[in-house]
């Protein structure tokens, strides 16, 4: 296993309208929706995943669409802030963009680095920042180019409730790297070129509640099913609890909840979402779990129509 992740696999939020969604992401921001398929635990919902062209590890965002739960409150035991990487040079077409579309912004920097800070319409705090490593995203569209796509996540800003548990965790158990400290943060590095940055906000901000426009779980790269039981082995180890293995059909998961309150996943980057799709039809039709097959008929009349679209 070699005892460090690659980084981020996929970040996971809950979020309100589905369709709303679906425009801010592939519309705005042009990822590509990779899939549309429904939570395996709540099959009346949906689950919808954006990333480049073939989703793979490290760009995807995915989203369970929830249109009249309550608006959750962003804190301490979530992903705070999650950050997305773009090209060297392409921030000047992003305040454009974000601009053009009204989407309000500000301009800060961390640990030397310029950031674009804003919310997607569900109140989700997001992140643009450029970065010469990781490769292009292969998804062009909306108006945007390949020399200004977002090609994945540049890493996420963690809020804790026990900010050294949960270095310790990210330095002992994960793998990552301590690199720097300024002000009320902490960076850490893994060896991956997209997802390969957290940063650790020291000081609480207050208790998170689960709601729409807040972080549900973050997860982490194992290579296969083989590295996957060795991670959690070593979570185990820890001395923290770890779900069993869970088929999402696309990889893999275990979860487990870590000293600082964070709901964290570790997922197999195999099999990958062209398993029920092929590459050029990715996130055109609504795809089911064999389990929930039998209902198709009865979900696609239940839930609302969603579909990737240019925005006027």
């Amino acid at each position: 296993m070699g005892e460090r992740t690659k980084g981020i696999h996929h970040i996971t939020a809950i979020v309100g309208e589905a369709q709303e969604n679906t425009d801010f992401y592939a519309g705005v921001l042009g990822m590509r929706l990779v899939k549309k398929t429904v939570n395996f635990d709540d099959p009346g919902t949906y689950h919808l995943y954006f990333g480049n062209d073939q989703g793979s590890p490290g760009t995807i965002m995915t989203f369970f669409p929830w249109g009249k739960a309550y608006q959750g409150k962003v804190g301490d035991g979530q992903v705070g802030v999650t950050a997305f990487a773009v090209p060297e040079g392409a921030l000047a077409f992003w305040r454009s963009r974000l601009e053009s579309y009204k989407v309000a912004f500000e301009e800060h920097q961390r640990f030397g680095e310029s950031y674009l800070k804003f919310e997607d319409p569900h109140g989700l705090q997001l992140e643009l920042v450029e970065r010469g490593i990781g490769e292009a995203s292969g998804w062009a569209g909306s108006g945007i180019t390949q020399e200004n796509a977002v090609k994945g996540f540049a890493g996420a800003v963690l809020y804790t409730a026990n900010a050294a548990k949960t270095a310790e965790l990210l330095e002992e158990v994960i793998g990552f790297t301590r690199k720097e400290e300024q002000d009320d943060y902490v960076r850490f590095v893994s060896d991956g070129e997209l997802g390969n940055i957290l940063d650790i906000k020291q000081t609480r901000v207050g208790t998170g509640q689960m709601g729409v426009g807040t972080v549900h779980h973050i997860a982490f790269r194992a290579d296969d099913d083989v590295d996957q039981l060795e991670w959690k082995n070593r979570v185990e180890a820890y001395g923290l609890g770890v779900t069993p293995v869970q088929d999402r059909n696309y990889f893999r998961s275990i979860y487990f909840r870590e000293y600082g309150d964070l709901l964290f996943e570790i997922a197999t980057d195999p099999p990958g979402f062209t398993i029920d799709e092929s590459p050029e039809a990715l996130g055109e039709e609504l795809q089911l779990p064999k389990q929930y097959e039998q209902y198709r008929k009865r979900l696609l009349a239940e839930l609302p129509p969603v579909f990737a679209r240019p925005l006027e």
